[in-house]
């Protein structure tokens, strides 16, 4: 009887998983299969999430090439389908068909009957979540970085100005990352004393202010340099086709690279960073070009036939012994406790539009803890010249990151805004601070369940035709964000999904509905939900 008790649980339990694998089939270098209009699909190029899902005449190929941002060898479609290959592939979408391309196996599972269940389902089974997130800084408060405003003339007196800026200005503290320059050299990870004079006494005063301090660095060592001259003695770094130190053309001129397939590269990297954590009070690093595209061609690595992608995760490794990290380009690294943010973006209402659907494919691709890059823009130029500057924009740029998982500001809002526009922006702070308990709760439950933090609509709502909504998401399920993304728009309409959702005054709303709502300059439209 007992027996017959235990199976019967058993039975009971397997009937009432939420993701269960009905199909599964293995192809070899090519699978082929029929859509129709019926069926959505999102792949894994984090870059082109605004062109998801996808449409006729769709092309990708992600062998050697992570389009500037994170990659994941990964398609889920609307209709609980999962197709994964632990090797990179190309991708063509038609009319009529899916077609996927590579050289070693494909999978193909139908893992349920929704977009939640496909990606649960392609989450347990190929990048499980380690219940670890990044450091918690990073999502409590907004992140500061110096690049926009100092570029390449990082140095001391303009850091410490920033910070103290960001203070005298009603901004919180939070984690300041200290840019590209501000180092002696591409693989010199040593603060440059011509700018910086006193680091360690900086960063201590920095922590004083209540910033956490992360540094720029990269995989290159600049070529004509005495660290170049030792990592090429101790052949650290890749080879190109005749055993000679191989130099990689990057945007910022030629070096050598690092092979993270050799373990003394490892080290001999590590061993630089921790002298910065240990010797100078360093708290994190911003982990900028590990594109797969600077490692391919005619070179040869330590572990001989490491493809392009995966020299991109093997750096991508390197910052989990560092909790606070951030990536921009990866490759197989879901479910990693790694800070992933959007590749940069331009100064522009396009630009901004594209950030949900880039932010919700990242999360469908297990790159849950994620950041959409800098409030207004990461391209420094269209700062340099302030009657370019939309104040509009910044302004709804500012309350799309506000509740996203991460908000980054680099520009000075304080510089280049007007008191209605900046105080707008005060607003936008002020509200995250209201919901930092929340953020931060969704975050680690993500962490645990796998999750995407920010999720699309129809993640949540599956089977209600939500499948092109791209310009409102749920952070968890609970929050439903609906930001201005156009230019010179003070209504906007909201698709309510099923629910008792609560607006910012307290007004009931019972969805499924669509409503109309009037948006002032400083006002973020957001629900929550009540039951």
């Amino acid at each position: 009887m007992k027996l017959k008790y235990i199976i019967l649980s058993a039975f009971l339990i397997i009937l009432t998983l939420p993701v269960i694998a009905q199909i599964s089939q293995h192809f070899q270098k090519r699978l082929a299969i029929k859509v129709t209009h019926e069926s959505f699909w999102w792949d894994g190029v984090v870059n082109q999430g605004s062109l998801m899902p996808l449409k006729a005449n769709y092309h990708a190929n992600i062998i050697g090439n992570n389009y500037n941002n994170q990659i994941q060898p990964l398609l889920l479609s609307s209709k609980g389908e999962v197709i994964w290959s632990n090797d990179p592939f190309e991708i063509e979408y038609t009319a009529d068909s899916l077609i996927i391309k590579n050289d070693t196996k494909i999978d193909y599972i139908k893992a349920g009957e929704n977009l939640k269940q496909a990606y649960l389902y392609a989450c347990r089974s190929y990048f499980p979540f380690t219940g670890k997130t990044p450091y918690k800084l990073l999502f409590s408060n907004p992140q500061y970085n110096t690049w926009i405003e100092l570029v390449y003339n990082q140095n001391q007196d303009d850091v410490l100005k920033y910070a103290q800026s960001i203070i005298n200005n009603g901004l919180t503290p939070g984690v300041l990352m200290i840019d590209d320059n501000w180092q002696e050299d591409y693989g010199n990870w040593c603060f440059h004393p011509g700018r910086f004079k006193s680091p360690k006494e900086m960063i201590s005063k920095l922590h004083t202010m209540g910033f956490k301090i992360m540094v720029w660095v990269c995989p290159f060592v600049s070529a004509d340099s005495e660290n170049g001259r030792e990592v090429v003695r101790k052949k650290l770094v890749l080879q190109d086709k005749n055993n000679q130190p191989a130099i990689i053309n990057w945007w910022n001129g030629y070096s050598l690279l690092l092979d993270f397939s050799n373990p003394k590269a490892v080290e001999w990297f590590k061993n630089s960073l921790n002298v910065l954590v240990n010797e100078y009070g360093v708290d994190g690093f911003k982990f900028d070009a590990g594109d797969a595209v600077f490692y391919k061609g005619n070179i040869i690595s330590f572990v001989k036939n490491t493809s392009a992608n995966d020299h991109s995760t093997l750096y991508g490794k390197i910052g989990l012994d560092y909790p606070l990290n951030e990536y921009r380009a990866m490759w197989k690294m879901g479910g990693q406790p790694i800070a992933n943010r959007l590749a940069d973006k331009r100064h522009n209402w396009l630009d901004l539009q594209e950030l949900i659907p880039n932010m919700i494919t990242e999360g469908l691709m297990g790159y849950a803890f994620s950041c959409p890059d800098m409030i207004g823009g990461g391209e420094f130029g269209s700062f340099q010249n302030l009657t370019n500057i939309d104040q509009d924009l910044i302004v709804r740029s500012a309350q799309c990151h506000a509740l996203m998982p991460m908000m980054q500001f680099s520009v000075a809002p304080w510089r280049i805004l007007d008191k209605p526009h900046f105080d707008a922006v005060l607003k936008a702070i002020k509200l995250r601070e209201h919901f930092k308990d929340y953020i931060l709760e969704t975050v680690e439950a993500s962490a645990k369940s796998g999750e995407p933090v920010l999720r699309s609509m129809e993640y949540v709502y599956p089977q209600n035709s939500y499948e092109m909504i791209k310009d409102q998401f749920l952070l968890g399920d609970s929050l439903l964000v609906a930001p201005i993304l156009t230019k010179n728009t003070t209504k906007r309409t909201i698709v309510v999904p099923n629910g008792l959702w609560k607006t910012a005054s307290d007004q009931l709303i019972k969805g499924p509905k669509r409503i109309e709502v009037s948006v002032q300059l400083d006002e973020l439209p957001y629900l929550q939900k009540v039951k």
